[in-house]
């Protein structure tokens, strides 16, 4: 028999408080009257003019002027180095307009090298178009740096409603998005939140049964960052595990059209400037924040041998790798058929894990991702504290690098390393708890309210065609209503 929902009074869905289902902000609620009664119907009863959206809206909004303000510092005296490290308000995008030409009027790709993908290029180089040519040079900094705030500030804004609306009976979730301190801090750093909206807004679309739109969505989002491919990967992992390949193939067909119509053009105009971003993704070092760039550090301080460029390209590739088999054993052996969100979370952390870069703003394209896959404050707010200091650690250890500023300002290597195993471990963490709800479905946030997969779309409810049992071999077939219980 099918699960279902609780519903209400008025035959709609009552919506899951977290003041009643989550212990840590139901203790906090003790200080403004405690957490929501047993007897009112959230999601029945009309909250006026306060609407959850409405609500999540204002929180991004002061979330992303918080953002705005850190920057205080950068946008009153300019970016210069090694200020914008110490007082932490750098941002690409001030440099990204003074030396690629896009104060000179150039166009991304087009006119010349960018080392990012061809729709990051389209909003960098449209947003240059508008910043008026009759301002000073700095002025037409702040100006460009300000445009690009208020279009992220929408994006974040884009990204928390889809993340409210394909949550099903858990819109107040999409909170953690709002008023994640990561958004805030690096949310102006690059323009990283256009591919994560692109991809909540894609993802939203494939949960409301709508595979073309969601292709499209999906396919300008790789346009726009390659790390939303892996979305497509778990799919194809639930696909497999329940042999149904039809939605997963028109959804990958639409985002191959969507991804060719907005690449082609660069790659005819111009095909050495739009296979730039490849090589240059390619032929990089190991990175600030990556764990290759820390073993390299110690090592130096050793005086031992480091990892070199190519060693390091083939250990980012066999982890990831190693990973990904890993991750597929989990969704095929699983005695319950694993959430979308919940894979799509497993495979963009191994991804960061064994990445040959780290930078500040790719915590981004995880707190959407968390936010579906396990929603708890605690585990939460605990890794977004170390990835604030994370976030700290890189501006004062470059401020040193860049530049051997001041001593009181500098970090010292060992505890810039400490940073990065620190995010590490958290990461790993949370990877861990979701594996733990995978395998156990009484501990999923989500699946302990009567709810199969929000997000799963035509895999939502599907039986079984294959499961691997990785104790019993013989048994390799399991429908999964029979082991949802087990």
């Amino acid at each position: 028999m099918q699960e279902t929902e609780p519903r209400g009074r008025a035959g709609r869905s009552r919506l899951v408080v977290p003041s009643r289902s989550d212990v840590l902000l139901r203790n906090f609620t003790e200080v403004a009257g405690g957490p929501m009664g047993r007897r009112s119907d959230p999601g029945v009863v009309s909250p006026a003019v306060f609407t959850v959206e409405r609500v999540l809206i204002l929180l991004t909004l002061v979330g992303a002027l918080l953002g705005v303000l850190i920057k205080g510092y950068c946008r009153s005296n300019g970016w210069e180095s090694p200020t914008q490290f110490y007082a932490t308000c750098y941002s690409d995008l001030p440099e990204l307009f003074r030396t690629r030409g896009l104060a000179d009027g150039a166009f991304p790709i087009i006119s010349g090298q960018f080392e990012y993908p061809v729709l990051v290029g389209l909003v960098a180089g449209l947003t240059a178009l508008l910043v008026p040519g009759g301002l000073g040079a700095d002025a037409r900094v702040l100006a460009f740096f300000d445009l690009n705030a208020v279009l992220l500030a929408a994006a974040a804004m884009v990204t928390v409603l889809a993340t409210a609306r394909m949550s099903a009976r858990r819109p107040w979730d999409a909170a953690m998005v709002a008023v994640a301190p990561g958004l805030i801090l690096a949310g102006t750093i690059n323009w990283d939140l256009w591919a994560v909206c692109l991809l909540a807004v894609g993802m939203y679309l494939f949960a409301a049964q709508r595979q073309l739109a969601a292709g499209v969505l999906m396919g300008l989002a790789v346009a726009a960052n390659a790390y939303t491919l892996l979305i497509l990967l778990a799919m194809l992992l639930l696909a497999v595990r329940t042999g149904t390949y039809r939605p997963l193939f028109m959804t990958v067909c639409a985002a191959a059209v969507s991804w060719a119509a907005v690449n082609l053009p660069f790659a005819v105009a111009n095909p050495a400037g739009w296979a730039y971003y490849l090589q240059f993704s390619a032929g990089r070092d190991a990175g600030y924040g990556s764990p290759w760039f820390a073993y390299n550090l110690v090592a130096a301080k050793l005086g031992r041998p480091g990892i070199t460029p190519e060693g390091v390209d083939a250990l980012s590739a066999g982890f990831f790798i190693l990973a990904c088999v890993l991750i597929a054993a989990v969704a095929l052996s699983a005695p319950r058929r694993p959430r979308l969100a919940q894979l799509a979370f497993l495979l963009v952390a191994a991804f960061v894990l064994a990445g040959k870069a780290y930078s500040p703003q790719f915590v981004l394209w995880l707190i959407p991702l968390l936010a579906l896959a396990r929603p708890r404050w605690r585990d939460f707010l605990a890794w977004q504290g170390i990835e604030g200091l994370h976030w700290a650690a890189v501006w004062m250890y470059l401020g040193q690098v860049t530049s051997a500023g001041p001593s009181q300002h500098n970090l010292d290597m060992p505890y810039y390393v400490l940073a990065v195993v620190a995010h590490m471990v958290a990461v790993a963490y949370l990877m861990a708890r979701v594996v733990r709800d995978i395998y156990d479905p009484a501990q999923d946030p989500i699946r302990r309210h009567h709810l199969d997969d929000p997000q799963g779309g035509p895999f939502a409810n599907a039986p079984d065609r294959l499961r691997l049992n990785l104790r019993r071999p013989s048994a390799s077939l399991l429908p999964w209503k029979e082991s949802a219980h087990a």
